[in-house]
């Protein structure tokens, strides 16, 4: 475990971000693998019907992720405030919640593949495969959900090494049975998805097995299990608006994929070869904005506002450089990286996924500003405005698919993720204002406590002490 209220906080944040990130890197391996396995071996076709199903499993996937994050702020939360009873009550109660949020995910997603599926307007060419993964994705709900909520407890105590060793067995795992699965049983697509389960199956085991040998403060009892409706909903309504921000998200998604469908074949297995490299390259960012989610809730926990302010300027300029950097890289490289994964048979999705990151890759500097403040509003307890933003990107999103593709084609399919990131933005940076004021209140009436300054409050906007289980809300 890793306290982030103490030390140098750069050092801190950079350093916790590490494992993040190349836990997050092996995390998309899964995917990669995914691609490069099925596009070598089975061809485009299952290439594109893997990549057409990439926004529905988002869809549902995505919001087990947000909902495992938002529940583990609030156990960061009382880990910063040394309430270590709450701790464990706070995992109780995650773990009741993500049960339920479990059963209910697959039943919904199981039942309404189909009918989704048409409605993006699948290909007849790849529909079957299509379905075939994706189902199969679906019916492991179960494994994503539980390694998801593990390892982001695990994170919110400061530890983001234990999950990155699992992360990495699970992808060996995840690759062997995959190659297994498609070159020696001959399984298809539905291959690949059952290595992906059955790999965070074991990573999820892992994480159990972790938490019983080594960390004493996750030993919940059946009194922790006790939990009263008030802290079911402090959980509740902190880890819903997170997953639904995420779906939300992914509707956006699965309205460009819609579109994107609509321009053919070469069009998906573009998208679907380019968005892979773009999620490697993004990711950075995305690990320092999950490392500032963590970092701010302890840290608000803990009652060091002015900590939080340092942390996320600091944190800014290092994503914003690497944003810089990684833009440049897949503008002036992506081409050759997207050969190795699909050949080079066919040169028009390759010049398709040459305009992908000309387009992406440019505007990385505003996705970089975007996951810092969002994790961080996140991290403070800002429910509404994070999911507000999201709002935002499904507009922008739709604004694309309705406008865009029909006057500019692939080039304007493609620039829907950089107008959605503007849009969020529009609605995050003056969120983050408020917030600056907010803490910089909260830091001035603690020091007048302390009896570190005679300065009086004179900012009126309402706070909330972190000494309360929920940080501010809006």
């Amino acid at each position: 475990m890793s306290d982030l209220t103490k030390g140098n906080s750069l050092k801190l944040i950079f350093f916790f971000t590490i494992p993040l990130l190349i836990g997050n890197l092996f995390q998309q391996l899964y995917n990669v693998s995914d691609t490069v396995v099925v596009g070598q071996t089975l061809g485009v076709k299952a290439l594109a019907s893997v990549g057409a199903t990439g926004s529905i499993n988002f869809l549902i996937i995505g919001f087990a992720q947000g909902l495992t994050a938002g529940l583990a702020i609030i156990t960061a939360t009382r880990f910063g405030a040394r309430d270590y009873r709450g701790v464990r009550r706070s995992f109780a109660a995650s773990i009741v919640i993500a049960i339920i949020m479990t059963i209910v995910l697959t039943v919904l997603s199981l039942t309404f593949v189909d009918p989704i599926l048409k409605l993006m307007q699948t290909p007849a060419s790849i529909y079957a495969n299509a379905r075939i993964f994706i189902r199969t994705i679906f019916a492991g709900i179960f494994a994503s959900m539980a390694f998801n909520l593990l390892s982001n407890i695990i994170r919110a105590l400061g530890d983001s090494r234990t999950p990155l060793i699992f992360l990495i067995i699970g992808t060996i795992v995840n690759v062997f049975l995959e190659l297994l699965f498609i070159l020696v049983f001959h399984m298809g697509v539905a291959g690949a998805g059952w290595a992906t389960v059955i790999s965070q199956v074991v990573a999820s085991l892992l994480c159990v097995v972790y938490i019983v040998r080594s960390i004493p403060l996750l030993h919940i009892s059946r009194e922790d299990f006790k939990i009263d409706t008030k802290e079911l909903w402090a959980h509740f309504s902190t880890g819903m608006p997170m997953g639904f921000q995420l779906s939300i998200i992914a509707i956006g998604t699965m309205v460009m994929q819609a579109a994107l469908n609509s321009l053919g074949t070469d069009s998906v297995a573009a998208s679907t070869a380019a968005s892979k490299v773009d999620q490697l390259c993004s990711l950075p960012m995305s690990s320092f904005g999950v490392t500032m989610a963590t970092f701010a809730a302890q840290n608000f926990g803990a009652g060091k506002y002015s900590r939080i302010l340092e942390g996320v300027k600091k944190t800014l300029w290092l994503s914003g450089t690497f944003a810089i950097s990684a833009g440049a890289l897949v503008i002036f490289f992506g081409r050759p990286i997207v050969t190795l994964i699909i050949g080079d048979a066919d040169e028009h999705v390759i010049q398709l996924s040459q305009t992908y990151f000309n387009i992406v890759g440019s505007t990385y500097l505003l996705l970089s500003v975007l996951f810092i403040i969002r994790n961080t509003l996140q991290g403070l307890g800002r429910r509404v405005l994070p999911t507000l933003a999201g709002v935002g990107e499904l507009a922008m999103r739709v604004f694309a698919a309705l406008f865009m593709v029909g006057a500019f084609g692939y080039a304007g399919a493609v620039s829907a993720e950089p107008l959605a990131w503007l849009g969020s933005c529009v609605i995050l940076v003056p969120s983050w204002l408020a917030a600056i004021r907010q803490l910089k209140n909260l830091q001035r009436s603690e020091d007048v406590v302390a009896g570190k300054t005679d300065e009086k409050v004179v900012d009126s906007a309402p706070v909330t002490s972190a000494k309360q289980p929920v940080p501010a809300q809006n």
